[in-house]
């Protein structure tokens, strides 16, 4: 079994900072690109960021500049660092996995609860 756990979240004010953690456990042979997604309220699932096992990163163009992802790989464990929020980052988070498990090729994509983060003054 392979489970992602989210950390982190809360509520914040208007160009504040909030990182979330995002740890893989269990049977993990490895571990490829980990990203960030976000659903608001009556919206659909959007990419937030994204990074691969080299640490190659993407991230949509409504956070750029603001947000980064970064990844421990000893920990498997993904992080998102979210600076000068705004209220329109309002969302449940998610957290999302490619990995395969140990001692078999399968290579699943996994995710995690989903962790709620509010932006509001």
């Amino acid at each position: 079994q392979v489970q992602l756990v989210e950390s982190g979240g809360g509520f914040m004010q208007p160009g504040g900072s909030l990182r979330l953690s995002c740890a893989a456990s269990g049977s993990i042979g490895s571990i490829n690109a980990m990203g960030w997604y976000r659903q608001a309220p009556g919206k659909q699932r959007e990419l937030v960021a994204r990074i691969t096992s080299d640490g190659t990163t993407t991230y949509a163009d409504s956070v750029k500049g603001r947000f980064t992802i970064s990844r421990d790989n000893a920990k498997n464990t993904a992080y998102l660092q979210m600076n000068s929020l705004k209220p329109e980052d309002t969302a449940v988070y998610y957290c999302n996995a490619g990995i395969r498990v140990h001692y078999t090729d399968y290579v699943g994509r996994y995710w995690g609860q989903g962790t709620q983060v509010t932006v509001s003054s």
